[in-house]
C-alpha cells in the first residue's frame, strides 16, 4: 500500500539521483574545456610552444661562442622550445640538420649557412612542407628570395669598408708602397666574401695599397697562426695585416712576436669582431682598430620567430647596429663587454 511516507521517501530518492546526474555531467563538461585548452593547436612543439630547429655553422670562433649562447639564452627567456645542431663548419652536416627538422615538423627553421652556394634544394623541400626559414648572421647567393622569410645579421661589405678606410687614414702619409696580407675567413662563405670585397673596394683607389698575400685562416686563432706563420716566411716586408676576424688577428700575433717583430708597431693589425681578447689586444697596443660585428643576435631572432610562425610579414632583411674601436674606446668597452 502507497502511504505519505513511501510518497515522500520516493521523491527524496529521485532528488538525489537527479543531483548526481547534474554533477557528473558538470565534471563532464569541464573535463572536456580543460582537454581543449590544453590541447594548444598543432604548434611545432610539446605543450602548444614553438619550436625552432637552429643549424649553427660550428664553435670556430669566440664570436660564435657568443652567437650560440645568446641564441640558446633567448629561447629559453621566449618560451621556444629549441632543437639545435652544430655543423661543424660543413655545409653537408648543415643540410642534414634542416631535413631532420622538417622531418620533425619544427615551427620555424633558422641557420647561419656555413657558405653561401648550395642551399636551393634543401630550403625548397621546407617551403614545400609550409616551414619558414629565418637566416640568421650569413646570407646566401640563390636567387629565389621565397626560400626564406627574411636575413638577420650585419652588412658584411660596409665591415670591409670600414677596415679600409682605416687603413687608408692610417697610412695617409706614406709615399711608398704599402703592403697588405690579409686573413681571409672560410672560402665561400658570406662575411669572406664580403668583407674581402668591401676592403678592397676602397684601398683601390690609391695604387700605393697592395695586398701581396691573401689566404683562408679558416675563422680560426690556430690557422689564423699558421697562415700568419707562413706569410712572415715568404713576404720580405709586411706593414699592415688585415684579418677577416679577431681569433685570427690573435693567432697571427702568436707569429708575429714569435718571429720577433712587434704587433700593432712594426705590423699594423685591422680586424672585424670585436670579442673581448682582441678589444684587450687593442687596449694593449697590439691590435690597432676592430671594426664590430655583432654576435648577440638571440633577442631578435626570437622575436622573429614568433613573427613568422604567427604569419606575419617581416622585413626581408634586418640589420643589427655595430660600431668601431680605437684603442681608447676598446678600454672603455672592456669591463662590460658580454663576449
Amino acid at each position: 500500500m502507497l502511504t505519505l511516507t513511501n510518497l515522500i521517501t520516493v521523491d527524496r530518492g529521485v532528488n538525489v539521483l537527479k543531483k548526481r546526474w547534474a554533477a557528473a555531467a558538470a565534471a563532464a563538461a569541464g573535463l572536456v574545456l580543460l582537454t581543449a585548452c590544453g590541447s594548444g593547436g598543432s604548434s611545432g612543439g610539446s605543450g602548444g610552444a614553438i619550436t625552432l630547429g637552429f643549424a649553427q655553422v660550428g664553435a670556430e670562433s669566440g664570436w660564435r661562442t657568443a652567437n650560440t649562447k645568446s641564441i640558446q639564452d633567448s629561447a629559453k627567456a621566449a618560451g621556444i622550445e629549441l632543437k639545435f645542431s652544430d655543423a661543424q663548419q660543413k655545409q653537408e652536416n648543415q643540410i642534414s640538420a634542416i631535413r631532420s627538422y622538417i622531418q620533425q615538423k619544427v615551427k620555424v627553421i633558422a641557420f647561419s649557412p656555413v657558405v653561401e652556394s648550395g642551399w636551393d634544394t634543401v630550403l625548397k623541400e621546407a617551403k614545400n612542407a609550409n616551414i619558414p626559414v629565418i637566416l640568421t648572421d650569413r646570407a646566401i647567393d640563390s636567387p629565389d628570395k621565397s626560400l626564406y622569410k627574411t636575413f638577420l645579421g650585419s652588412d658584411f661589405v660596409a665591415e670591409g669598408k670600414k677596415a679600409g678606410e682605416w687603413l687608408t687614414k692610417e697610412f695617409a702619409s706614406a709615399t711608398g708602397q704599402v703592403n697588405i696580407v690579409e686573413l681571409q675567413g672560410t672560402t665561400g662563405s658570406a662575411p669572406a666574401n664580403d668583407r674581402k670585397k668591401g676592403f678592397a673596394d676602397v684601398i683601390a683607389a690609391d695604387p700605393k695599397y697592395k695586398i701581396v698575400a691573401s689566404q683562408t685562416g679558416e675563422f680560426t686563432r690556430a690557422k689564423g697562426k699558421e697562415v700568419m706563420e707562413a706569410f712572415l716566411k715568404s713576404q720580405p716586408k709586411i706593414d699592415v695585416l688585415y684579418a677577416h676576424n679577431d681569433d685570427m688577428a690573435l693567432g697571427a700575433i702568436e707569429a708575429i712576436e714569435a718571429a720577433g717583430k712587434v704587433p700593432g708597431k712594426d705590423i699594423k693589425i685591422v680586424s672585424v669582431d670585436g670579442v673581448h681578447d682582441a678589444l684587450q689586444a687593442l687596449a694593449d697596443g697590439k691590435i690597432n682598430h676592430v671594426v664590430e660585428c655583432n654576435p648577440l643576435l638571440g633577442p631578435q631572432l626570437m622575436d622573429l620567430v614568433k613573427k613568422v610562425a604567427a604569419g606575419e610579414q617581416v622585413p626581408a632583411r634586418i640589420e643589427t647596429k655595430e660600431t668601431e674601436f680605437d684603442q681608447a674606446s676598446a678600454k672603455a668597452a672592456l669591463p662590460q663587454r658580454q663576449y
